[in-house]
This record gives structure tokens, sequence and C-alpha cells, in this order.
């Protein structure tokens, strides 16, 4: 039995078939269902749980060389949103690009984890380094 780390099988499994370069998306409660990507729905209720209690969560076993966000993230929400999110994110590159460009990046993912998270733009691809 599993006792630390990230307890949930459907995401280690998802975790443990990502490779060099592979790609991860973790989205909002609101990001489009697409029925040819592996899909762990983590979500409960509003904001439970949100983008960074799994980006906190997965950083423990999980390299990540780059997170890829839409530029929209940073003029739709407070200051405060957005350092919580830069101080999560602290030590990864991090690249933000039009909504529309980062889009095209999920039909190209090894699967996603879907939250419950209502913060706008706040779904992110990351790249296993």
């Amino acid at each position: 039995m599993v006792r630390t780390g990230i307890l949930n099988p459907q995401i280690n499994s998802l975790l443990s078939r990502v490779r060099h370069t592979n790609t991860l998306l973790i989205t909002d409660r609101g990001f489009p269902y697409s029925p040819t990507i592996e899909t762990v729905d983590l979500s409960l209720v509003d904001d439970i749980p949100r983008v960074l209690d799994v980006l906190r969560a997965i950083r423990l076993n999980f390299t990540i060389g780059r997170i890829v966000m839409a530029e929209e993230f940073c003029p739709h929400n407070s200051p405060s949103v957005v350092s919580e999110f830069a101080e999560a994110m602290s030590g990864i590159e991090v690249q933000f690009e039009p909504h529309v460009e980062f889009k095209k990046r999920v039909p190209l993912v090894i699967g996603l984890i879907r939250t419950g998270d209502t913060i706008q733009y706040a779904n992110m691809v990351l790249e296993s380094s």
C-alpha cells in the first residue's frame, strides 16, 4: 500500500508513463473534455482541488523542465494569485503564449488532470525534463 506521495493510482500510472520532453496538462474545472486524451478528474467542488494543489503534489516525484500557460493568465487575475502561482512554479522555466496557441498543445499531451479550480486561465502544460 502506498503510504506517502501521490495516493491516486490513476495519477501514479499517468506520471510513470511520461518520458523526457513529454507533456502533461493540469486544468481548471471548465476545460473542454476530449475523448482522445486520458483524463484523471479530481474535481470535487469549486476550487477543490486547485491547479496549484496538484502541481505542488506532483513536483515531489516529477521533474518539470518547463511550464506553458496562457498569457491571458496574468492580466485576468489579481497580483496575489499571479504571485502565488509564481511561487509554486519557482525554479521552473515558465513560458506564456496566447490561449489560442496554448490550446494547440492539448492534443499532444500524455494525459490531463482536471481540478475544481475556478481561477481564469490557470491551466498549465508541464513538460518533463
